[in-house]
């Protein structure tokens, strides 16, 4: 049976799902208190269900926000991957793969994966974050040599001078020359997004310059890897995404 890909999306911590219309009545002071509320929340949880590593990973990030952002994306992670596995998230443990550090329960960044019961959990995951949302993709009992990778881009990232230079191939700059304003942002992020999804999957992320990977529609040996529309992430339409999942 064909490997099955689940994709997911989780909004910024601080906007309830189904009350963003709510929190948009509030004064300024009760929004601050759900703020809080939310924070101390994450807090619990995290202490509840985070490893160790990804613990003092989280510590070691000085801006509020970006830690906040990793805590969140860490738990919507591993709560998706229990609900595929049918087992409580206390039971996971994180083991994540780095082609510099190793593989094992200490290290914290990487390609993400667990262990259920002191063995690898038969589950492929990628995360990816933008503009406060975070990304997942899984795929359960993966066939194997089967790698995944998947990328969300904020297009409003990709409005810098110098952009072209360093990301994008030459075929991929002539074919972006007669685009401009926003236009040009959305495409110059569906081929970033493209890159870090295909650079992802094959486990090198940004040792391989993303400006020697052409991944324009086509290109030769990129099978398997596509772009994500909102109706399928649950992204905002303003986002872009992609994801690579091959041999």
């Amino acid at each position: 049976m064909a490997s099955h890909l689940v994709v997911r999306a989780s909004p910024p911590f601080r906007v309830p799902q189904d009350s963003e219309n709510l929190k948009g009545a509030l004064t300024r002071e009760l929004e601050r208190e759900l703020e809080r509320d939310l924070a101390r929340e994450m807090e619990r949880e995290s202490r509840a269900l985070l490893d160790g590593p990804e613990l003092e990973r989280a510590r070691s990030i000085t801006q509020p926000a970006a830690r906040d952002e990793f805590l969140a994306g860490r738990l919507a992670q591993r709560k998706l991957a229990a609900a595929l596995l049918d087992v409580p998230a206390s039971d996971l443990t994180a083991c994540y793969s780095c082609p510099r550090c190793g593989t094992g329960a200490h290290v914290s960044h990487g390609r993400p994966g667990y262990l259920l019961r002191g063995a690898p959990a038969p589950l492929l995951l990628s995360l990816s974050r933008a503009a406060g949302w975070t990304l997942l993709a899984a795929v359960v009992d993966p066939e194997p040599g089967l790698r995944l990778g998947i990328d969300a881009e904020d297009p409003a990232r990709t409005d810098f001078e110098g952009f072209d230079a360093v990301v994008l191939t030459p075929a991929e700059r002539l074919d972006l020359a007669g685009l401009s304003g926003a236009s040009l942002l959305q495409a110059r992020a569906r081929l970033w997004a493209r890159k870090e999804a295909w650079l992802k999957m094959t486990g090198t992320g940004l040792q391989t310059a993303p400006d020697t990977v052409d991944v324009l529609a086509g290109g030769k040996g990129r099978t398997g890897l596509r772009d994500l529309p909102p109706a399928e992430t649950g992204l905002p339409a303003n986002l872009v995404a992609a994801v690579a999942l091959a041999d």
